[in-house]
């Protein structure tokens, strides 16, 4: 492939088809952690619930499997290579909830939503790229690093718990990250409905193939290229940022894996709604509501780069890896997303 293809082209073109397999599950089946979590606390529903944790089960059960295999090193992974800090995953993952409540979307569902024709969708992903560009690199980073100052693991054990877990039982890090995987998928495969539902296990296992072939791929361009390619795998926040920085300078900057990641959820969410005839332009009419999803935006984008990821960075790609800082930053995640929720749905209303 390599002889083909420059490396930031082929690191794009790996984010380009898992993209387009994140796009199509979205589209059409229905994969959404807003979407989750709603049903889940209002809708008396926990298939998708289920859905997101057979994904993580398979991610998990594929990715230590690479590891395994050697053609992956978790320790060079995104999640494995910086210190974790307890704090900034509390605080970030509620910021990001919280906005993501109000936005609508995470950033993932954002850009589905944009290829099935929502324009309203065009403003959450912008607002939330520039958002968390001005807490990363911008004016705002240096607030950030005073606070949460990022730190890469140069020694010691990787901040991963099937790689604590093996430190203390002398086991292999792939069995035991394989054994918690197929451990997750038993839990998520409890409930009869859900297995009797095999579309929503099939896009499951197809969300999984996505992120498996994140690190897959990322992984061969690094071991078989010469440049300092990053081992990643998808992720939704900072990706945009970089993405709409690539639609303003792309003769300026090279391809990137994120680009390819958010290019390939627009065109798989384009395919999947175009298929199910669900294409159409919709608009916000609601000044009240443009603003609300203005603000929830801005705040999610924040939240993802302290908590150093979103609801597929933190929630799918770092618990692929057993990262410390997913299952954490998953939980604040929840809880701020039933805060938003239940401002927007309930006013906090006490009941009498």
């Amino acid at each position: 492939m390599l002889s083909l293809l420059s490396e930031p082209q082929a690191v794009a073109l790996v984010g380009l088809f898992g993209g387009v397999l994140l796009g199509l599950a979205a589209r059409l089946g229905r994969f959404c952690s807003l979407g989750a979590i709603e049903d889940a606390l209002y809708g008396g529903s926990d298939i998708r619930l289920r859905m997101w944790g057979l994904a993580v089960g398979a991610a998990v059960i594929g990715t230590f499997a690479l590891i395994g295999m050697g053609w992956l090193d978790g320790g060079a992974t995104y999640y494995l290579s910086i210190r974790w800090m307890p704090l900034a995953a509390v605080i970030g993952g509620l910021m990001f909830g919280y906005g993501m409540a109000l936005a609508g979307n995470c950033g993932y569902g954002a850009i589905a939503r944009l290829g099935g024709g929502d324009l309203r969708s065009f403003v959450v992903v912008l607002v939330m790229g520039v958002s968390a560009y001005a807490v990363m690199s911008g004016p705002l980073a240096p607030l950030r690093d005073l606070f949460f100052h990022q730190e890469a693991v140069t020694n010691g054990t990787p901040p991963g718990i099937a790689h604590h877990i093996a430190g203390l039982t002398h086991l292999p890090v792939a069995s035991v990250g394989i054994a918690l995987g197929l451990a997750i998928c038993a839990v998520a495969l409890a409930s009869s409905a859900f297995r009797r539902d095999l579309k929503a296990v099939t896009w499951s296992l197809v969300v999984a193939l996505a992120i498996v072939s994140g690190w897959a791929g990322t992984a061969y361009v690094q071991s078989h290229g010469f440049a300092a390619t990053p081992v990643v795998s998808h992720s939704f926040s900072a990706p945009v940022g970089e993405t709409i920085l690539y639609a303003m300078t792309g003769s300026a900057r090279a391809l990137s894996f994120a680009v390819g990641s958010v290019a390939g959820v627009w065109i798989g969410a384009f395919i999947g709604s175009l298929s199910k005839g669900h294409f159409r332009w919709e608009a916000c009419e609601d000044p009240r509501e443009l603003r609300r999803q203005i603000v929830g935006s801005a705040i999610m984008g924040a939240g993802a780069v302290l908590a150093l990821g979103c609801t597929v960075g933190q929630g799918l790609s770092a618990l692929s890896v057993l990262a410390l800082s997913a299952p954490l930053t998953v939980a604040a995640i929840f809880a701020g997303a039933a805060l938003g929720l239940r401002q927007l749905i309930e006013g906090f209303r006490t009941a009498i």
